[in-house]
């Protein structure tokens, strides 16, 4: 079937009495299969055409008048801190009152904005006539202007040094706008007007800390992102005063030994488990997880606050979180020995680990105890302590046994399996990066996510019983292009990965080929890289990674906002209360799906670039140091290694690789001398020295040691030949040669313009 003319479509919201729901519209146009995504591409196509305008809880609508994208100016603040705005520009003589605008939060929370300030934003349409709600797209004012960047005083006087390393110059600092910033300074700073100066001159508004200071590296990260420490005054009074709620109707689970497994570290505990064996050779589990849809109900500025953080992040140091701390580490925290309200499952698993039944319950539950991973491993490998001895026969082994037969039925399903060791930062007690190590992975960690994952399948599952709104966890299959890359690649290793991916387990099959291999990890590296990203959504098309076709979540509330309205849609599909989904919660399902998957992704570039900065904050020390690695990351403009010793990641420009023409071919993953085919290639071993370390951009620099041998794998035999090359290399552009001297690459390179993405 035929996609329809987008005529037919602006006809038809036009004509519609109210606005209409992706939803509404793909039935009305009888859009299925395959044709749902090209449908979706064009209904953003004409939005951000303007020709139909998008409503807060994602309806499209006809225009009405305004443009989708206006420049705004905000009249007015209300005591609950809601901002007012009016079209610019807007004369009342000739066009009659203007539309009421409200401008709403977006992933850096509200947007500091006054009376008087001027922005672009993004329209769209309410239910109420002439009402719109706006997003900021771009201030017109010098915050969106602002340069986090290091203070540094010398014989040429003050300047400020960005921390963003794209950054590339620095800028002068009159004497007279220093405003108290003094040299080792990290401090936000705005432009000044200037006259073509090389250095503009900028002025100090916002001193944040000492570079000496080690928690300067985690704030850079934070205010890059956006993201915020600090709660409003309102959601922080919304604490205030609340108490753990009576017994009630609830269900009493204070009798059931559930306990808290986490690592040392953690400083809340929001998911609790149970297992018993039945008399069927299955198990009764229960996983408790805390109530937190009672303590935040949709609307309230706790809520609002949640919704636009979207989820916690967690850096090496510190936590932002989602809900204040009153909350998350208090009343959410199933801490031991005292009563906390929970919404629980109570699941039932045949002696096959198949799911049969499942019940959700809201109760009050009190935590038998608190235990860590590395405790309860060392129980179950029989070094009890007190605590452990207790429990060990009622509680641990039972959970170990229900594991047991989870762990076989995820192995029978075909869950994709990847051997990729996690890296811990350790921080000592000053905040200083000490090391790097391989984060512990025991059966105990297996155990609570394998539970974790049991539940999150039954919410979903529950949620499609009652034909109620979830917020899927999606993973869709392999592209046929990532698959046709790692193919190539994987084929000079022997191993064979099929053309048409459509389960995991034939992935799996590969892995499995490949243990033991010198190159497994690359092997496993090469398997990650054809994932897509996992997203949160309205509509389910499964979860490719896990093998699973019913997948939300539903066991972290107070870290992940799509796991509160899990809660608050099972609280109303089963009638649990009347703190379930809120009016008009169901209809900005798909704006929510699309808003935390943003919030994800911030929060990982972020926590991704203060890891960065403290690796490189313990390399500043380690200047001219050997160690030995291997090739991560091959790009046009050098190579990516990763250190065997520490974990830690850095450049090799190509600039100090010997002298020749490279070529850079993607299709095997490596640089390749013209003239003297030397090979720098994808997961070959090398030895580095540090040459440069700097912890406030994250920027580390190496280069390889006996580089004149190359770095290739042994036995690797490409299926492909080589990229044809011209026997002169073209002359380089403009745009190329800064590209190059960016890179400080004193000799010749070519290869794809493409950039080369990261994982």
């Amino acid at each position: 079937m035929k996609l329809p003319l987008e005529q037919d479509i602006l006809s038809f919201i036009e004509s519609a009495e109210t606005p209409l729901t992706k939803r509404e519209l793909v039935r009305a146009f009888n859009i299925r299969g395959d044709n749902r995504r090209p449908f979706k591409a064009l209904l953003s196509q004409l939005e951000s055409k303007g020709l139909i305008a998008r409503l807060a809880g994602g309806k499209y609508s006809a225009p009405d008048g305004l443009p989708a994208v206006t420049s705004i100016e905000v009249i007015d603040i209300d005591i609950d801190g809601d901002v007012f705005a009016r079209p610019l520009p807007w004369d009342e003589k000739l066009q009659g009152p203007p539309p009421r605008i409200e401008i709403m939060p977006d992933k850096k929370g509200h947007p500091a904005l006054s009376v008087g300030d001027e922005a672009l934003a993004r329209l769209s349409k309410t239910d109420e006539k002439n009402v719109f709600s706006a997003r900021i797209l771009k201030r017109m004012e010098t915050p969106d202007n602002q340069i986090l960047g290091l203070v540094v005083h010398d014989n040429k006087g003050y300047r400020l040094l960005p921390t963003d390393r794209k950054a590339r110059n620095d800028f002068d600092i009159p004497q007279a706008e220093l405003n108290g910033a003094k040299d080792g300074d990290l401090a936000f700073a705005t432009p000044l007007p200037s006259r073509g100066q090389h250095n503009k001159h900028v002025k100090i508004k916002q001193v944040i800390g000492h570079e000496d200071d080690p928690k300067v590296i985690s704030l850079i990260a934070i205010h890059e992102a956006g993201l915020n420490e600090e709660f409003p005054a309102q959601v922080v009074d919304e604490t205030k005063n609340i108490e753990v709620p009576p017994l009630g109707k609830r269900e009493d689970l204070r009798d059931i030994p559930l306990v808290t497994i986490d690592g040392a570290d953690a400083r809340d505990f929001d998911d609790a488990v149970f297992a018993e064996k039945n008399d069927s050779g299955g198990f009764h589990l229960i996983v408790a997880i805390a109530d937190v849809s009672h303590y935040v109900r949709y609307g309230s500025h706790l809520d609002k606050e949640a919704w636009t953080r979207g989820n916690s992040t967690y850096f090496p140091d510190r936590v932002v979180p989602m809900l204040p701390e009153q909350l998350s580490n208090n009343l959410c925290s199933l801490m031991p020995k005292v009563e906390r309200a929970c919404l629980a499952v109570h699941m039932t698993i045949d002696k096959d680990g198949e799911l049969t039944k499942y019940k959700f319950v809201r109760g009050l539950m009190k935590s038998a105890a608190r235990f860590t991973y590395d405790q309860v491993q060392a129980a179950k490998d029989g070094n009890r302590d007190g605590d452990t001895d207790v429990l060990y026969d009622s509680v641990i082994t039972p959970l170990y046994e229900a594991y047991d037969l989870l762990d076989k039925a995820r192995q029978k399903r075909g869950a994709l399996d990847l051997d990729l060791p996690e890296r811990q930062i350790l921080i000592n007690d000053e905040g200083d990066m000490t090391g790097v190590t391989k984060r512990a992975r025991f059966d105990s960690h297996k155990l609570i996510e394998t539970f974790m994952i049991m539940a999150n399948v039954a919410a979903a599952s529950a949620l499609e019983d009652k034909s109620s709104p979830c917020l899927y966890r999606v993973h869709d299959k392999p592209s046929a292009d990532k698959i046709d890359s790692a193919k190539d690649f994987l084929d000079a290793f022997g191993f064979s990965l099929p053309a048409n991916i459509v389960e995991p387990k034939q992935m799996n099959h590969l892995l499995e080929l490949a243990k033991g291999h010198e190159y497994s990890q690359l092997i496993s590296l090469m398997i990650l890289r054809t994932q897509s990203q996992a997203r949160y959504a309205s509509e389910n098309i499964g979860h490719f990674g896990l093998a699973l076709q019913k997948y939300g979540h539903f066991t972290s509330p107070i870290r992940r906002y799509a796991d509160l309205f899990v809660h608050r849609s099972l609280i109303s599909a089963y009638n649990l209360g009347k703190d379930g989904l809120g009016d008009g919660e169901e209809q900005r399902i798909d704006e929510t799906a699309e808003h935390i998957s943003t919030t994800e992704r911030v929060s990982s570039d972020a926590e991704r670039s203060a890891v960065d900065r403290f690796t490189a904050a313990y390399l500043e020390s380690k200047v001219n140091a050997e160690f030995s690695g291997v090739i991560n990351g091959v790009t046009r403009f050098g190579l990516f290694v990763t250190l065997d010793e520490i974990g830690a990641d850095g450049l090799v420009p190509i600039r100090t690789l010997p002298q020749d023409y490279y070529v850079h071919d993607e299709e095997q993953h490596a640089l390749i001398g013209r003239k003297t085919r030397r090979i720098f290639r994808l997961g070959a071993r090398v030895k580095i020295r540090v040459i440069e370390a700097e912890k406030l951009s994250g920027s580390t620099v190496f280069e390889l040691v006996d580089a004149e041998k190359g770095a290739d794998i042994p036995g690797f035999k490409p299926r492909r030949p080589l990229k044809s090359e011209s026997n002169e290399p073209r002359k380089k552009s403009l745009h190329t040669r800064k590209k190059a001297s960016s890179y400080g690459n004193k000799g010749k390179f070519s290869g794809s313009s493409k950039k080369k993405k990261r994982t």
